[in-house]
């Protein structure tokens, strides 16, 4: 007699859910190694997201020149590379001059010693800024939504006049409820008339974008504020499809420039979105590697729990076994049967870890706005296909155990 595959599964639900319990334990760590990797990749997920939206907004043909890797401030930078030449303003008339493929090179000044710096205006004060000398030519360049006001003009930056632009969150913050255009601030000491109001920029760092909290100045004027300061950065616009050749070009520029002896490594940093990009993904990567294999230890944990607890069950249920072959189940519905408890097991720990998962995001979300996560379908998919995968590796043998029981033998099993 052939038992209905519908009537098997529908014991291996009911033998689940008869043991509550046990069954909850069971799979308990299938719930924390699937929360674990779907939660982490969430926010990853997030994180990228903003970080890519954050660097396209700087242009797809931008070269991005400096002293020193990562943030242009030069903080956190390794202290070999804190030992190289500074970069030079002049340098960016060079590389137009001697680069075919370079059509603009915009100029940044990044002044030191702003640690304790604040800037001002009647009735407040903060320090939660920062303070940025640019030429008109990275405006054209890297072109920034204005929420009001203008840009400042070439004739501006040549005089070094005290004008600024400040990002939407700095002008909430001095000016709440009234426009920030014609106001004066103070920064170190300084006034500067506010001529224009940046957008909200997209994406950042953990939800946070720095332009929304700067004061631009022109570089001129951040010069003659901080005449000491030689942070410079620079940024080559390549022409129209010509990015990887401009990128040669100016390495070969920079280094007849700084004299850099044949052989040896450039002793300035070139990179485009694409570069910090991938390398942001190289550290991402690293992250979910490693949380992924801390997940495996609890999916390990969890899929031995379950194949000890079908050793068990195979025991407690040996006479109902035997009943089942005497009345004709096969050794195919015996394994079915004891393959879709195990699975059940761990089915139910994936979609739990999954729903635990998402509503920790959401909760992140809530608590920590700054916070970008975003559930990605993959790691919802992959995590319940693994966790189904676990229940069926880790219930063969307990299902093939029962599979081969003895009919006669089972029926005397007290």
């Amino acid at each position: 007699m052939q038992i209905d595959t519908r009537e098997t599964l529908n014991m291996a639900a009911n033998a689940v859910w008869t043991n509550k319990l046990r069954s909850g334990l069971t799979i308990l760590g299938i719930v924390i190694g699937i929360c674990t990797v779907v939660t982490v990749s969430s926010l990853l997920t997030g994180l990228r997201k903003g970080v890519v939206v954050f660097f396209e907004e700087f242009g797809p043909d931008n070269i991005f020149i400096g002293r020193v890797s990562g943030d242009p401030s030069g903080q956190g930078a390794r202290p070999k590379e804190l030992k190289r030449k500074p970069i030079e303003p002049e340098y960016a008339e060079m590389l137009k001059r001697l680069a075919p493929s370079v059509e603009e090179v915009g100029v940044q000044l990044f002044p030191q010693g702003m640690l304790f710096t604040t800037v001002k205006v009647r009735g407040f004060e903060t320090d939660r800024f920062s303070y940025v000398g640019a030429s008109p030519s990275q405006l054209e360049i890297a072109p920034r939504e204005l929420k009001e006001g203008r840009v400042f003009l070439r004739e501006e930056a040549s005089r070094a006049e005290s004008v600024c632009l400040i990002g939407a969150l700095l002008a909430d913050s001095l000016f709440p409820g009234e426009p920030a255009t014609g106001q004066t601030i103070m920064v170190a000491g300084a006034e500067y008339r506010v001529i224009g109001v940046f957008a909200l920029a997209k994406g950042g760092f953990f939800g946070e974008n720095g332009l929304d909290t700067q004061v631009l100045v022109p570089h001129t004027t951040a010069k003659a504020r901080f005449p000491s300061s030689n942070n410079w950065f620079l940024t080559a616009k390549a022409r129209k499809g010509q990015r990887d050749q401009a990128m040669e070009e100016v390495r070969e520029v920079l280094r007849r420039l700084r004299k850099t002896p044949r052989g040896e490594d450039d002793d300035f940093t070139l990179s485009t979105a694409d570069s910090i990009i991938q390398n942001f993904d190289k550290v991402t990567g690293m992250i979910l590697a490693v949380s992924i294999s801390l997940s495996a230890l609890g999916l390990l944990v969890g899929g031995i729990g379950v194949m000890n607890i079908m050793l068990v069950s195979v025991t407690e249920r040996t006479r109902e076994i035997g009943i089942r072959k005497a009345i004709g189940a096969r050794r195919s519905d015996i394994i079915t049967q004891f393959l879709a408890e195990a699975m059940a097991l761990t089915g139910v720990g994936g979609l739990l870890g999954i729903v635990i998962s998402v509503a920790l995001v959401w909760l992140i979300g809530v608590l920590v706005p700054s916070l970008p996560s975003e559930v990605p379908t993959w790691a919802v998919v992959t995590g319940f296909a693994v966790s189904m995968m676990i229940g069926l590796f880790f219930g063969v043998w307990p299902a093939v155990k029962a599979a081969r029981l003895d009919p006669v033998e089972a029926l005397r099993y007290e």
